[in-house]
């Protein structure tokens, strides 16, 4: 994508200028902001087609690209980088006209270099990025949220282990990651929601459950007011992973 402007992912407000990649998965709500036109390309692959969790050895972008909550979910993109994106993705599209039985292969080794092209590129952003906010508050936060994300859902909880007056956690939250404490945990608990969804044959009463759901339908309404689907409706579009299968074995 190309050109300036504010992108919205699910409410969150993201200002971007040049050439950038945009990351996004199912059912998150994305708005376009741009006084001017914009340049756009989709590349679009569904989980049976390549499956993320599944390549994470080869690639480790799920929780980088995808599925990160404490990031900017884009990447930007210097000329060098740009002309090799575009010309693998040019690549691609020859390989889609193609009816060689060896096509869907060849697709799967672009879209593999892609996503570990951009990886790198974000690596390098984040390591950048934590060189300046090492000691920053915030840091903390993250470790709290990463382990009571299934039982403490109110942000006056990290606030209190913090030693930070609410007020103060949502302003310095809001700073850091431009999204407030209650956003931040609603997308930690979405994100594990989507996972067991989608990367397990858990019943929702299972999932329910495990994430401390008082029932199988609080936890329907409440990943529905989220998305804007039901659970069950998210595994029917989505489907289950042959990470689900592995873990059977």
């Amino acid at each position: 994508m190309e050109g300036t402007g504010k992108v919205s992912v699910d409410l969150v407000e993201y200002a971007f200028e040049g050439k950038i990649v945009l990351f996004t998965t199912p059912y998150q709500i994305i708005y376009f902001d741009t006084e001017r036109p914009i340049k756009m390309r989709r590349l679009q692959f569904h989980g049976d087609f390549y499956c993320i969790e599944y390549h994470k050895k080869e690639v480790a972008c799920n929780g980088l690209l995808f599925n990160n909550i404490y990031q900017q979910t884009y990447i930007n993109l210097d000329n060098e980088d740009y002309i090799e994106m575009d010309y693998i993705l040019k690549k691609i599209i020859l390989e889609l006209e193609d009816s060689s039985s060896y096509a869907t292969a060849v697709v799967k080794a672009y879209l593999q270099l892609i996503l570990a092209l951009c990886s790198k590129i974000k690596s390098k952003e984040i390591s950048i990025a934590e060189e300046k906010t090492t000691n920053h508050p915030l840091m903390k936060f993250k470790i709290l949220l990463e382990n009571n994300f299934h039982k403490e859902r109110q942000p006056s909880f990290y606030a209190e282990q913090m030693g930070l007056s609410p007020n103060n956690f949502s302003k310095i939250c809001k700073q850091h990651f431009l999204k407030s404490p209650s956003t931040l945990i609603h997308q930690r608990v979405i994100l594990e929601c989507k996972k067991l969804i989608h990367l397990s044959y858990k019943s929702m009463k299972e999932i329910a459950a495990e994430l401390n759901f008082d029932d199988e339908n609080y936890f329907s309404r409440y990943f529905k007011k989220h998305t804007g689907i039901t659970p069950t409706a998210f595994r029917e579009n989505v489907g289950i992973s042959i990470v689900a299968d592995l873990s059977r074995e």
